[in-house]
């Protein structure tokens, strides 16, 4: 088994409120600490099967350009996810299994371009609208039993489980791979960077609360009890830990390194991105109605976060 990373951004950061203030309140934090941010996902390679792990963001969707008061920013791109993936040395129709961990865009957004592709998916997460006009979807109810001490799990096959992981999303997922006394588990925002896993905190993103304590207090046990390689999207920490097969220990964190912000790039569209899911605000499609002029309790349409989850484009 391979296990390779699909990197598509890079030099982003996520402010401690953001990352930490789930469940105290991002009033607690400070938003002068900036931890490190990226963007990639993940590819298995079996040697009969080339399985994804989630699949980026869309084509097209643009950069965004983070100011003073953003408290979070996915990074530059390196490439667009397609990109990576055909670095890697792969051709879409080679894909014969994709693992959703969830509906939003960083991680659905090219699901359309494998044909061939069985999608994996919690049942919960079908009517979500990034998933609406796909129909090679198999739908999963979890009927495995038990994952140690995750209650819920489906065996996709040998060695590779889909466990079901609620709290970020409704239908939250999160994968684990068996490989060589390893266990390897890509997380999709359970936790954003790993000094969340640490320190024991949730961000301030989820569907239900309780749902996602439960949660991260399952992955900590899982971690304490099991030789794993944590693997996140949003950090640079996720394809540093596989490339150095890392074994997570909660008792002796790697130790953190700061992001350097760049706040230089200035130019922006007048279009707004939604860091959390992907959604583009253009006021072209709200009847030229500035985002700045947006009430503000407005909500993104598509994720239901507030205004300060979006930034320039």
């Amino acid at each position: 088994m391979e296990i390779k990373a699909v990197k598509f951004r890079k030099d982003g950061f996520y402010a401690q409120p953001f990352v930490f203030g789930g469940e105290e309140g991002a009033d607690k934090f400070d938003s002068k600490v900036k931890y490190r941010g990226s963007l990639q996902n993940y590819l298995i390679d079996t040697g009969d099967d080339v399985i994804l792990v989630d699949t980026g963001l869309p084509a097209g969707t643009p950069e965004e350009v983070p100011d003073e008061n953003s408290i979070i920013y996915t990074g530059k791109d390196i490439c667009s996810y397609m990109e990576a993936f055909a670095a890697l040395g792969y051709k879409p129709e080679q894909v014969t299994k994709i693992l959703l961990t969830h509906k939003h865009g960083d991680h659905s957004g090219e699901l359309k371009s494998f044909p061939n592709a069985k999608i994996y998916v919690n049942e919960e997460e079908l009517s979500a609208d990034e998933l609406q006009g796909i129909d090679n979807f198999v739908p999963v109810s979890f009927t495995d039993g038990a994952y140690y001490n995750f209650p819920e799990s489906q065996k996709i096959q040998d060695g590779i489980y889909l466990v079901k992981a609620k709290g970020h999303t409704n239908g939250n997922s999160l994968v684990i791979a068996e490989n060589d006394g390893l266990f390897y588990m890509f997380e999709a925002d359970i936790t954003y960077v790993d000094e969340a896993l640490y320190e024991n905190k949730l961000s301030v993103v989820f569907d239900n609360l309780p749902a996602a304590r439960d949660t991260l207090d399952r992955v900590r046990e899982f971690v304490r009890n099991h030789p794993t390689v944590y693997m996140g999207t949003h950090t640079p920490q996720g394809y540093e830990n596989l490339e150095a097969k890392r074994v997570m220990d909660l008792d002796n964190p790697v130790p953190t390194v700061f992001a350097e912000v760049d706040l230089s790039q200035t130019e922006s569209s007048g279009k707004y991105v939604c860091s959390i899911c992907g959604y583009i605000y253009d006021p072209d499609e709200h009847e030229g109605v500035a985002f700045e002029e947006l009430p503000e309790d407005w909500k993104c349409p598509r994720c239901k976060q507030g205004k300060d989850k979006f930034n320039k484009a």
